[in-house]
């Protein structure tokens, strides 16, 4: 439901995931995933994610150090990209899955660790030939 005034939030900007060994975290980001590093601050490192900007801090407050919420990473080939990263010694949890069959493709996803052990994932709409 729009507001009367016309205002509505419609573009995310930036994400935050914790961190608790920030330069850890930037070379997994940076060497692992291959992700284009912007810059690094006393406590924070921020990450280009096609177009939207992903922060790696160290939480400030005992009430902010908690997982992140799961990030899914939208890949054109999931075994190509599987493949690439478990070179690189990512962690999976699983290999690449069928999750659902839709109407004109097949939605595969495989879920990997950070080097933070937060859990994210890649995801992938393979098109159906026939």
């Amino acid at each position: 439901m729009s507001n009367s005034n016309g205002f509505g939030l419609a573009q995310i900007w930036q994400i935050a995931i914790n961190a608790h060994d920030l330069e850890r975290a930037v070379n997994f980001y940076r060497d692992r995933l291959g992700m284009k590093h912007l810059f690094t601050v006393p406590k924070m490192a921020f990450f280009d994610c096609g177009g939207i900007r992903l922060m790696l801090g160290l939480p400030e407050k005992l009430e902010f150090d908690h997982p992140s919420s799961i990030l899914y990473f939208k890949v054109a080939d999931i075994q190509a990209a599987f493949q690439t990263l478990s070179a690189r010694e990512v962690r999976f949890e699983d290999q690449p899955h069928l999750i659902a069959k839709m109407p004109d493709h097949d939605l595969w996803m495989a879920f990997f660790r950070d080097s933070e052990n937060n859990l994210l994932a890649l995801m992938s709409e393979v098109l159906r030939t026939s």
